[in-house]
């Protein structure tokens, strides 16, 4: 979501609650959620209901800026509001959520606690600078979109069962490295979530994930 403008001095200072009758933030809030229930179950370890949360917290964020782009009578104020919002649960479900996956599968294995730390800070970094210079002038973002981490680390943890226990850790770990890496790269990508090919594909794929995920855990 790109950061709009600081609000005009001359908007009233509304209470802290009525933000969440915002439909954008109700939606992020709702992704939020998914970011917990996903937390939750990968502390107790079971990572095909967390598989299902952490696609759905994308789901959920990909649909709050398709709707704010739509809301013409949005305020300056619920737009800034919105954007740090958007944020914070970014932090949390793209940096959080894989550092505590890749932490919980390898049973945690205090090695796995600097690719824990190098995935969580560079998230942060990642989405400090995004908050700093927003977009390119091209429209693309500067390093991977942090949401890719998510989108990826549920496709690759499909083939869980094909590896030995370690091995996969290994892997896993490698996998959530390279993507901070490329979370803080200078490459030039575009903003998928802006088009709506894009979202009905990620629309299929979050289907396609729960129904995976949900099939696994019958």
């Amino acid at each position: 979501m790109t950061i709009k403008n600081p609000q005009s001095l001359q908007q009233p200072i509304k209470p802290i609650l009525s933000f969440v009758r915002d439909l954008p933030n109700a939606c992020s809030l709702a992704g939020l959620c998914c970011t917990l229930l996903a937390i939750y179950f990968l502390m107790m370890g079971v990572y095909a209901a967390a598989m299902i949360g952490m696609i759905w917290a994308v789901a959920f964020d990909w649909a709050d800026g398709l709707i704010a782009r739509r809301m013409t009578k949005r305020t300056s104020v619920e737009q800034k509001f919105g954007g740090q919002l958007d944020l914070i649960i970014d932090l949390v479900s793209y940096g959080v959520t894989p550092a505590i996956l890749i932490l919980t599968y390898a049973n945690f294995n205090p090695l796995f606690l600097l690719v824990a730390f190098v995935m969580l800070a560079f998230g942060a970094i990642r989405l400090s600078y995004f908050s700093t210079f927003g977009l390119s002038e091209d429209g693309k973002y500067t390093g991977l979109a942090i949401d890719n981490n998510s989108i990826i680390l549920v496709f690759l943890f499909m083939f869980a069962d094909q590896f030995d226990y370690f091995t996969f850790s290994v892997f896993l770990g490698f996998s959530g490295l390279c993507l901070a890496v490329l979370n803080v790269s200078q490459i030039r990508t575009p903003k998928l979530s802006g088009n709506l090919i894009n979202v009905g594909f990620l629309a299929i794929y979050t289907l396609g994930v729960t129904g995976f995920y949900a099939w696994k855990l019958l």
